[in-house]
């Protein structure tokens, strides 16, 4: 019996069973040049991220508020740095058959977002000029 679930166990952590984490570099090809719109499970419209060259993104949570950022890999994570926020907000991101889905891993409650695929909501930005 004990012989029996160690190999279950062993099975279930082999690469078959692993997730796909996505790099920095896997990460950025999926994003360049493109606008994706996230939800979480209980938010549909969680944000909208415009991904610029350069590893820049401007970020939108439906409010009208945009941020500036940068996203940059650190310790296996993508992580983004918006513009007056001293927090880095970092995620595991996992490539999956429907998209995009992101652990936040820099505190607790661990939000999961996911690309909403097919859908590229407007940056609704009242606090920017132009």
């Amino acid at each position: 019996m004990k012989k029996s679930i160690a190999l279950g166990l062993t099975l279930l952590c082999t690469p078959a069973f692993a997730q796909d984490i996505m790099t920095g570099e896997e990460f950025g090809a999926h994003v360049a040049d493109r606008t994706i719109t996230f939800r979480t499970e209980q938010n549909p419209t969680f944000g909208v991220e415009r991904y610029l060259p350069g590893q820049r993104v401007m970020w939108s949570a439906f409010d009208g508020t945009c941020q500036y950022g940068v996203w940059f890999e650190s310790k296996g994570d993508i992580c983004f740095r918006y513009e007056g926020d001293p927090e880095h907000k970092c995620w595991t991101m996992y490539n999956e058959p429907g998209g995009m889905r992101g652990v936040f891993t820099t505190r607790l409650p661990a939000t999961v977002i996911f690309e909403v695929p097919d859908r590229e909501d407007p940056l609704i930005c009242n606090d920017l000029s132009s």
